[in-house]
């Protein structure tokens, strides 16, 4: 197979992480006779300093030409960096809003499963987590509050700001689609999460999702109401299957979901839209505290490499051998610092991006 892949390094810690996401995809197109290509996608502050803009068009079209793109992460530290002394729409981040629109991207894939060996690391008490838990969080991408229309204005000396939340029923229509899909393919339990109590952007989102789950007999769907969601998560996460929500919830309820899992340096993401085209990231942040010194944690980028590959490219093999070589080089106790325990191998970026790339190596030769 031949694919070409976008990579989009970015800021902070994301050329680090990059690189490891990077060398494993390698590794697996040597193993299994694969041609991947890339092409570099400059975008983030690093854009802004040298094109003073966040995303060029030019940019844009490298990613769009691609068969799936590779983010590491975007932005700095907003209370110190040069970028934020600018209106919203000129920051780093708002080259991703506008990179997930331009390609379409609709439905943000987040999974959140606690590794057995990472159990240690949840902040949440043994009797509340048991065995783990594996649930996935499919989160509306392109409309909401986010994409809605904002004005600032003062009258009379008083200034005031407005966000609008907007959604129609088409885009509900489709996500909740997704979801049901992904749920099918698990233990068919699917969790709306709305606020319809008060929100009339909410009640359609209901009332939509209601008529969406008609189609699909063997899922079950439940709704719930945000806040208590976001109890849930930390109450009893093994109840959660698939949660869909829509966009500002799900960015909530998805950071949540990763800090439980023991570090939000584990957590893999996916953007889709209608085709096989993808946008794959870690869930983090660029970290610019940490960048630059070979601590970061890999994993979650490894991860999305793994989701691009089977999403995408449909290599489900692949995919699974790559999530394989993680959790057998976590059973061995090598650790970078954000999930190190007590009596565990601490390592740096670049040594575990290595040894998950020394076990696929070791699996291949002795499995085939």
């Amino acid at each position: 197979m031949k694919k070409h892949i976008a990579l989009i390094q970015g800021d902070g810690i994301g050329p680090e992480i990059v690189a490891e996401a990077k060398k494993v995809l390698n590794q697996i197109a040597q193993l299994y006779h694969h041609t991947f290509t890339y092409e570099m996608v400059v975008m983030g502050g690093c854009s802004i300093d040298l094109f003073g803009e966040p995303l060029t068009d030019e940019m844009l079209e490298k990613a769009k030409n691609s068969d799936a793109v590779l983010l590491g992460a975007v932005g700095g530290d907003v209370g110190n960096s040069k970028w934020y002394q600018v209106p919203p729409q000129a920051r780093p981040e708002a080259a991703l809003l506008k990179l997930r629109k331009e390609l379409h991207l609709f439905a943000n894939i987040r999974p959140a499963y606690l590794y057995p060996q990472l159990q240690n690391a949840c902040p949440l008490k043994k009797e509340v987590i048991g065995d783990g838990f594996d649930l996935v969080i499919v989160r509306e991408l392109t409309g909401g509050v986010y994409f809605g229309n904002r004005k600032t204005e003062t009258i009379n000396g008083i200034t005031r700001a407005s966000d609008e939340m907007a959604y129609d029923e088409n885009e509900i229509r489709r996500i909740a689609k997704k979801a049901f899909e992904i749920a099918r393919k698990r233990r068919k339990q699917v969790v709306s999460v709305d606020k319809a109590n008060v929100l009339d952007t909410s009640r359609l989102w209901r009332k939509v999702v209601s008529e969406v789950v008609k189609e699909y007999e063997d899922v079950t769907l439940s709704h719930m109401l945000v806040d208590n969601c976001a109890m849930q998560l930390v109450k009893n996460p093994k109840q959660f299957d698939v949660i869909l929500t829509e966009n500002m919830f799900g960015d909530i309820l998805s950071d949540e979901a990763s800090m439980i899992t023991g570090s939000i340096g584990m957590l893999s993401s996916a953007s889709l839209g209608e085709g096989t085209f993808g946008l794959y990231e870690p869930s983090h942040g660029s970290a610019p505290d940490i960048a630059g010194k070979n601590i970061a944690n890999p994993i979650a980028t490894i991860l999305s490499a793994a989701m691009l590959l089977r999403y995408s490219f449909d290599l489900e093999k692949e995919a699974d051998c790559i999530e394989e070589a993680v959790s057998k080089v976590l059973d061995e106790g090598y650790r970078t610092a954000d999930i190190f325990t007590e009596g565990c191998k601490l390592v740096g970026t670049e040594e575990m991006g290595t040894l998950i790339c020394n076990y696929l190596k070791e699996h291949n030769l002795k499995y085939g």
